[in-house]
């Protein structure tokens, strides 16, 4: 059959590795306020110890953020500025129209929903229509307050806020011996991705972020992976309507002094360290399970169970996948071999 193609030739997804000190910045508001999951972090320890050296105006700052989460608007923005300081962030802030700042924080949710959020941020005065389009996200762990403190509060309190935490956090956080070295050994993952053309994106995504396996999404151009320290051992994923954001903990040979063991190891030993964690542990190795059957089995609160899960899961000995907690045996097994490296084979 004869043919005449007139299609362009086939597009694929763009990827961008950006790291600079407001992304560690805003991650480190983001990693403080988030006190379900704080306990994992491995900054938590120090984020505890250090809170007495903060200002009060910081401190108050962290309690809006944490109440509100609009820690959330804070990456939509950033995401857009790829601001490389504090002082650019803030002006970038300033010279936004009110439509342009609601379209960019109003979070998407699907392409049904986007002439809606469009709509809305056109309309960022009517309070009813975000408490309509919170709605939307009815359930979901952050997402519906944030939207709903969009509305309560006005664009200029938002806007205040956003330019005095970032301002309070980045003094109080440089303040950090390790803070140079953070930013060198970010500096230097980004250089080492600066030129990214690869006809293989999604085995580059996986190779860059260490496992990321990437499915491609409707409308979605562009993946960003912005490497970091300060919401390690996480990696947290945002969609905006168009680009994908992987923040993905950087390589931890960047950050190990001689002779010091790897915080993964720390982590896992933590983990391993309550006879409740490893009779879980013990059961997920024999038989995948729910919360609401583990909650069971124990005979403890969905709370309590979430909370030693998470630890677990940090020390990523377990893994879930629609609500359903099964044990990772490669990293068990693995374990105890990298314990006899670090201890027979110092680095």
């Amino acid at each position: 059959m004869n043919y005449l193609n007139y299609t362009h030739p086939i597009e694929t997804i763009s990827l961008v590795v950006e790291s600079t000190p407001v992304w560690e910045s805003i991650l480190g508001i983001t990693g403080f306020t988030h006190s379900q999951l704080r306990h994992t972090f491995e900054f938590d320890e120090w984020w505890t110890t250090g809170q007495k050296s903060m200002s009060k105006l910081l401190i108050k700052h962290l309690e809006v953020i944490e109440k509100t989460n609009l820690w959330f608007g804070l990456i939509l923005l950033q995401e857009k500025f790829s601001a490389t300081s504090i002082i650019e962030f803030s002006k970038r802030l300033n010279e936004m129209t009110m439509n342009e700042f609601y379209r960019t924080v109003l979070p998407y949710k699907d392409r049904f929903s986007e002439p809606i959020r469009k709509s809305l941020a056109a309309q960022y005065k009517d309070g009813d229509s975000f408490e309509t389009y919170a709605s939307y996200f009815h359930g979901h762990e952050y997402l519906e307050e944030y939207v709903l403190h969009l509305g309560y509060l006005s664009h200029q309190e938002i806007c205040d806020l956003y330019k005095s935490i970032l301002e309070e956090w980045y003094n109080w956080i440089i303040k950090n011996p390790k803070w140079d070295k953070w930013i060198r050994a970010l500096d230097i993952e980004q250089k080492q991705y600066s030129s990214l053309e690869s006809d293989k994106p999604l085995e580059m995504i996986e190779v860059i972020t260490r496992g990321v396996k990437y499915i491609p999404e409707p409308s979605v151009w562009t993946v960003k992976m912005i490497p970091q320290v300060t919401y390690r051992p996480w990696t947290l994923v945002i969609r905006t309507p168009d680009t994908k954001l992987y923040f993905y903990p950087l390589n931890e040979k960047y950050l190990l002094e001689a002779g010091s063991p790897s915080t993964e190891l720390v982590r896992g030993h933590k983990a391993l360290g309550d006879e409740l964690r490893l009779k879980i542990l013990y059961e997920l190795v024999n038989k995948n399970s729910s919360l609401q059957e583990l909650s069971n089995q124990f005979n403890i609160s969905k709370t309590t169970l979430h909370h030693q899960l998470s630890l677990l899961k940090a020390a990523k000995f377990i893994q879930v996948e629609k609500g359903v907690y099964s044990a990772n045996l490669s990293q068990i097994q693995s374990f105890s071999k990298r314990l006899n490296q670090y201890l027979v084979e110092p680095i």
